[in-house]
């Protein structure tokens, strides 16, 4: 039972990427979308930053901007700064989430430091890019006509080197 209870939250987060449910931003994207897609230049939409730590880990962690405006169909890099200020290696893991939740399935990371280990060695500082974009699909959207800000929030952990977490039926 505790085992199913562990594999039930990478499970969910690949539900959540694969479908932008609950608020997660939705993983992959087609790179030729990317390259043709039209952005919606009448369409601003604030996008602001949020950081946290868990209590499992000593780090300093926030968002370089507290805002930056794009428009749908546009990428946009926005950057996030970690340090380690103890006097030992520390691995660090990171959730995201988006809200309003609905507007998860248009936000689409092309790249992020979400769900990878990263080490930070003793006072080591560094900066985190993520580089997204909101699908211009969000426009057509009639439940995102008043959306006009999406918050992308990040949350890190500590994580234990080599720690995996056991999925049925895997090895």
């Amino acid at each position: 039972m505790i085992g199913l209870s562990y594999a039930a939250v990478p499970l969910y987060r690949l539900y959540c990427q694969a479908t932008g449910l609950g608020g997660t931003a939705v993983a992959g994207h087609n790179a030729d979308q990317v390259e043709t897609m039209k952005p919606v230049r009448e369409r601003i939409i604030k996008v602001t930053f949020n950081a946290d730590t868990h209590a499992s880990i000593q780090w300093n962690f926030r968002p370089q901007q507290s805002e930056i405006y794009v428009v749908p169909g546009e990428t946009a890099l926005a950057f996030y700064k970690a340090r380690n200020p103890t006097d030992k290696p520390v691995i660090g893991i990171s959730t995201y989430n988006v809200v309003p939740f609905e507007a998860g399935q248009y936000f689409n990371k092309i790249q992020c430091f979400c769900f990878e280990e990263q080490r930070l060695n003793p006072h080591e500082e560094v900066d985190m890019p993520v580089f997204f974009y909101i699908d211009p699909e969000f426009d057509d959207d009639p439940r995102m006509a008043r959306v006009d800000t999406i918050t992308l929030s990040y949350t890190f952990f500590e994580a234990k080197e080599g720690q995996r977490l056991p999925l049925p039926g895997y090895s």
